[in-house]
């Protein structure tokens, strides 16, 4: 386990488990959000945008959260390992509003680029609301021809005894 990509739908848990992850493997995170939204939550040029996840991809170690299904061709080419997030619509939503209403005006833990500030966005959560239904699918084709090693978590809990019994082998 060297390069460990990340996804799932807002709100799964991406970053967390990154940062879990790294802890107990000593591999450095990449936080996509962080690198993808520029100060005041503007996007990218999607050209420069591909370069910048390419040019992360080519590292020779990282955990990388996030899901840009725009990128997802070199960073699958690239990683050895892949954790799916797949949990409920109600999970994610419900930890989006928590996150969001508790960090509101803050840096969601160095996750977001300077001049980003947690905020309201409805039409975020409407995506995380509508991801099942229309983003999950061409995540999961995506994902299909993984050639390296992919777990898919459904729930939190499965999530939490993987990496407990990661952290117990040491």
């Amino acid at each position: 386990m060297r390069r460990v990509m990340i996804v799932g739908c807002p709100g799964a848990g991406k970053s967390m488990a990154a940062r879990r992850l790294a802890e107990i493997t000593g591999l450095p995170v990449i936080h996509l959000d962080r690198h993808y939204w520029l100060p005041g939550w503007v996007r990218p040029d999607p050209q420069a945008w591909r370069a910048r996840v390419e040019e992360l991809a080519s590292q020779p170690r990282w955990i990388m959260d996030g899901n840009y299904g725009s990128t997802f061709a070199p960073r699958l080419s690239a990683a050895d390992t892949l954790l799916h997030l797949d949990f409920s619509t109600f999970v994610c939503a419900s930890r989006v509003l928590r996150r969001t209403l508790g960090g509101l005006g803050g840096r969601r833990g160095g996750e977001l680029g300077d001049g980003c500030l947690e905020r309201l966005d409805w039409p975020f959560f409407r995506f995380v609301l509508d991801y099942r239904r229309t983003h999950r699918n061409r995540d999961l084709e995506a994902m299909s021809g993984f050639a390296g090693n992919l777990l898919r978590f459904e729930s939190p809990r499965q999530l939490e005894s993987f990496l407990a019994a990661l952290a117990a082998r040491g």
